[in-house]
């Protein structure tokens, strides 16, 4: 039976096209203004602009887009100690644990720099404990070494395990005192990390203890914390 194209069908159907073809470009479009919404997110991190940061979170930019290295705006802003905009991602939604191309993450990385502001807001929102580093250690482990007391104490109080033992075969207290100097801070370390309840005597993978290592370095106020706590060499 022939098909009668009636002007009516005829009007429809070019509307039709019309509405497709109108859609096909507007999401190719869509996809082009958020591209280069995330663009501008990243420079607005990179330069400390919080108000722009607020304006592109205003028009629902992707939080969480990725640059050329897989980290995200909060990545950035955490890179940088940028509190006042890493708070403004965070709080817009942005995931405190999405890990860059070398396995940091923002959660992470600010435990390892003492960054603390930050890492106190990425624990009140989602902070992965369990999370760990290209090394296998969580964030506890390299603050230990760094010499970052207040962020081996909110680490410790937040309930990461600190008898985790990484790729190297060390826990944090071992790192505190292969890694550190033996003075105030990694003493006061020590004392956090066996106060809240580090092994004293779990030794590295060559069965060193961590009090032989102190003696070797001739650490003695570490040595002294370490024996008090019933460590074995």
């Amino acid at each position: 039976m022939p098909i009668r194209l009636t002007r009516r069908s005829f009007l429809l159907g070019g509307l039709a096209a019309a509405v497709t073809t109108r859609l096909m470009v507007s999401g190719v479009m869509t996809a082009s203004a958020q591209t280069s919404a995330s663009d501008a997110l990243f420079a607005a991190v990179a330069r400390g602009d919080e108000t722009a940061v607020a304006d592109l979170l205003a028009k629902s930019v992707d939080v969480d887009a990725r640059n050329a290295d897989g980290a995200t705006a909060l990545l950035v802003a955490t890179h940088q100690n940028r509190v006042g905009i890493a708070r403004q991602l965070i709080l817009a939604g942005a995931d405190v644990n999405a890990k860059d191309r070398i396995q940091d993450s923002p959660y992470l990385y600010a435990g390892a720099r003492g960054h603390l502001e930050i890492l106190k807001l990425a624990l009140a929102h989602g902070a992965d404990l369990r999370s760990t580093n290209r090394y296998g250690g969580t964030a506890l482990i390299p603050a230990a070494e760094r010499g970052h007391v207040e962020t081996v104490r909110t680490l410790i109080e937040a309930g990461v395990a600190v008898d985790h033992v990484n790729n190297l075969g060390w826990t944090a207290l071992l790192e505190a005192i292969l890694l550190g100097d033996g003075g105030e801070r990694h003493v006061a370390i020590v004392q956090l990390l066996l106060e809240g309840g580090a092994d004293p005597s779990l030794p590295d993978r060559d069965g060193v203890t961590p009090l032989r290592h102190a003696r070797q370095r001739d650490f003695q106020p570490i040595v002294a914390l370490l024996t008090k706590a019933g460590a074995r060499e």
